[in-house]
């Protein structure tokens, strides 16, 4: 039988996953029985072809994804595994992986991870050692065999897995700031190992067909895209109205339509199930690959909505794409509109983006502070230039290298706790970041680009606006704005804590001695 690997990638199949979300306690308690028997139904339904388990969706604590995934395993179906980094940490999350592959997991969505919610004795602690795009690195090194040092002290390489990692992106953002960076991010992923991508939850055609319209400009159009179609209901459409959810939003267009179908007499059962039909025809006509159907709980359900998208006619999609288009008053949109169809104009971008790649637009994100912050770090920080060589000498002729002269850690603890409220964290990635410390200034850590949660621009824990929000406007200020990820990617070496980062530079003991240059990617 194919693999997902094979289908997603060889087959012109357009294919159905299922999300199923876990569930707290083990697979024996009362409340868990719904749960099971529907895993169990999804075993063995040949309309389906993988079930996505969930990784403690919302920052809950739940039933480790692979209970739910070696039922459906057993029942022979394909299966992928929800892998995210708030839990655990680089050591926990290469254990888990190797756990994963000697169970036979393969298929793993890597994500970064919603933020911790309440547990045993009140909220948990975050993790976030790495991001997406640093569990995507970590899966890669692995793939190819990870070389690792014996007890002894003897290096050895370990045996190459065979993972088949895939990512989310989301382009169902409100400003521009907060959607090039995720698609930018997007491409980060995908250097560093996704072969397949799953958007975001979102309920407007003309997004979903720029996604796919900025990954074959951008020269991945090959990369199998597989669209998200979550099946809305009165309760869960009103959580997604009102932000609680991180990264999903509806207009007030869509909650205005979903509330009035609430009230008839089916709850608007079958108004939901059609909607998401609908979407299911449009991704398909697109050229997505699949649909990912998440929010449904009855194998009833499903194949209502595949007897529907069955039903429609070739072209029906294209009438559907233009109904459902339910942005947000001021949306950012990257491509023009075709007139005939109300989609994306993949020859011609947005006029008001255009012309902000074009010009250097004010704002207030360029400080004197990020002005003086990049001509320092120019100063002292260029390799073979300015006060390089000087710096090199002196930290190696210190008495403690690690801290380097002790005049030189004053001066740099004083003027980055003043400036960045640094967390002598020993591994800086402020320049990548554009002079915005992700320790101080990011609830995730996030030091490869944001995290999918933002709300217009600002965290999803801490209301400010998010970090690389403010870094991708100093950047296009700049004309550089695509180059905001070149750096990536970027895995902080937590050893380092608490020794000074500037020796650690001088003396090529940070992240930036130890990783590979990404590739070059297309402006």
């Amino acid at each position: 039988m194919p693999t997902l690997q094979e289908r997603l990638t060889q087959g012109a199949d357009f294919l159905f996953g299922v999300e199923l979300v876990s569930t707290r306690g083990t697979i024996r308690e009362p409340r868990a029985a719904k749960t099971v028997a529907f895993a169990q139904e999804l075993g063995g339904c040949a309309g389906i072809d993988w079930v996505s388990v969930t990784d403690n969706a919302g920052g809950n604590p739940m039933l480790a994804a692979p209970a739910l995934g070696g039922l459906l395993r057993a029942a022979g179906r394909e299966v992928v595994i929800h892998l995210s980094g708030k839990d655990f940490n680089r050591h926990g999350i290469e254990s888990e992986a190797w756990r994963l592959a000697s169970e036979g997991f393969r298929n793993l969505l890597v994500l970064s991870g919603d933020y911790p919610g309440k547990g045993i004795a009140g909220g948990g602690k975050p993790v976030f050692d790495v991001d997406s795009v640093g569990i995507l690195t970590l899966l890669g090194r692995m793939n190819a065999g990870l070389d690792v040092t014996r007890p002894g002290g003897s290096p050895a390489r370990l045996a190459g897995a065979d993972f088949f990692p895939g990512a989310v992106v989301t382009n169902f953002k409100l400003h521009e700031n907060e959607v090039i960076p995720q698609l930018l991010k997007m491409e980060r992923k995908l250097a560093a190992g996704a072969r397949f991508l799953i958007n975001q939850i979102g309920y407007d055609s003309r997004k979903c067909s720029e996604l796919i319209a900025w990954m074959r400009r951008r020269g991945h159009g090959s990369v199998p895209l597989i669209g998200n179609v979550y099946v809305l209901n009165p309760g869960v459409a009103r959580l997604f109205h009102a932000r609680r959810i991180p990264g999903v939003v509806i207009s007030d267009e869509l909650a205005a339509l979903c509330e009035r179908h609430a009230a008839s007499p089916d709850r608007g059962r079958e108004f939901f199930l059609e909607l998401a039909a609908r979407q299911v025809a449009i991704f398909r006509g697109l050229g997505y690959r699949g649909a990912y159907l998440g929010g449904v709980h009855r194998l009833a359900d499903i194949e209502r909505i595949q007897a529907l998208a069955r039903s429609y006619a070739p072209d029906d999609w294209r009438e559907f794409a233009r109904a459902i288009r339910y942005s947000r008053p001021g949306e950012f949109f990257a491509f023009a509109e075709d007139p005939a169809t109300g989609l994306a104009d993949e020859a011609r971008l947005h006029p008001a983006y255009e012309t902000a790649q074009a010009t250097r637009p004010t704002t207030p994100n360029v400080t004197y502070s990020y002005r003086f912050s990049k001509f320092v770090h120019g100063l002292m920080f260029t390799p073979d230039r300015g006060l390089w060589r000087l710096g090199e000498r002196l930290c190696r002729g210190a008495k403690d290298p690690a801290q380097g002269p002790a005049l030189l850690r004053t001066a740099e603890r004083l003027g980055k706790s003043v400036m960045f409220d640094c967390q002598d964290c020993g591994d800086c990635s402020l320049p990548e970041t554009a002079f915005l410390c992700p320790e101080s200034a990011c609830a995730k850590n996030q030091r490869n680009g944001p995290c999918g949660g933002t709300r217009d621009g600002r965290c999803e824990v801490e209301d400010f606006e998010c970090i690389w929000s403010r870094a991708y406007d100093r950047l296009r200020h700049e004309g550089r704005a695509l180059d905001l990820l070149a750096h990536t990617p970027v895995i902080q070496d937590q050893a380092l804590r608490g020794t000074s980062s500037w020796a650690n530079t001088w003396l090529g003991r940070d992240h930036l001695a130890r990783a590979p240059q990404p590739p070059v990617l297309p402006h």
